[in-house]
């Protein structure tokens, strides 16, 4: 099965592992404890992770879920690794910093051509304001789209329809203060048939829900379980508030 397809089957919740801030260790648990419980995908990525880091966390996030899609979520081409089994091909279109719109694609291409195995899934990827100036505003050196202009955010994800993306992932940032509104989930659901993925400041089992109602093809949590939430009872509530 084409791994866009089999994402769209497993729709739900997601949990993203950032390299730099999660042992290995840690990392193996908490994939078990997604597989037990449903969830949909692992993503594995973060603003300042290593390559080094990246591979590592992403071989014991597969040791944990085998059978759990693992998407890499990449800030940068040098961060690439082929312990995944798909890559988030992110263009930062929300941005005009052209390092995040092709720069970074360029550099990306040896790494395609020497692991022709490992699929692209070119997303659009839309900053939406949290609250808070997170680590990718400060990285990309971008600002966010507003958070109360769903209007804007749909005509950013239908042009990038246009040239032929096939995702889109709405996110208010690592420790965003709030979450993406469901107004412009539905904003974008509404401009979009390709997987679209949010994430940032969600932290409870009703924002998910709220973002799945709204659209969002999967939920992605990541911050809640660095600071403390754990993989023990948090994911299984995560998880099923992620059904349909």
């Amino acid at each position: 099965m084409r791994p866009h397809n089999r994402l769209r089957d497993r729709a739900g919740l997601a949990i993203l592992v950032d390299p730099a801030a999660s042992s290995l260790d840690a990392a193996e648990l908490l994939a078990t404890r997604a597989a037990e419980e449903g969830v949909g995908a692992l993503l594995v990525g973060g603003s300042y992770a290593a390559e080094s880091d990246t591979r590592a966390v992403a071989l014991a996030l597969k040791r944990g879920a085998p059978n759990v899609p693992l998407l890499q979520f990449p800030a940068c081409a040098a961060q690439l690794v082929p312990n995944v089994d798909a890559v988030l091909l992110l263009s930062l279109v929300s941005g005009r910093n052209a390092q995040y719109l092709i720069e970074e694609h360029v550099r990306a291409v040896s790494f395609f051509d020497d692991h022709p195995d490992i699929p692209a899934i070119s997303t659009a990827y839309c900053l939406v304001d949290g609250g808070t100036v997170t680590a990718v505003e400060s990285v990309s050196q971008t600002r966010p789209l507003p958070a109360g202009n769903p209007e804007l955010v749909a005509a950013h994800v239908r042009a990038a329809m246009l040239i032929g993306m096939r995702a889109v992932y709405l996110d208010a940032g690592s420790g965003a203060r709030v979450p993406v509104a469901p107004a412009l989930i539905s904003a974008a659901r509404a401009a979009t048939r390709g997987l679209l993925f949010v994430g940032g400041g969600v932290r409870s089992a009703e924002t998910v829900h709220a973002a799945r109602a709204a659209g969002a093809d999967y939920v992605v949590v990541g911050t809640h379980f660095e600071r403390g939430g754990g993989p023990a009872g948090r994911v299984r509530e995560l998880a099923i508030a992620a059904r349909p």
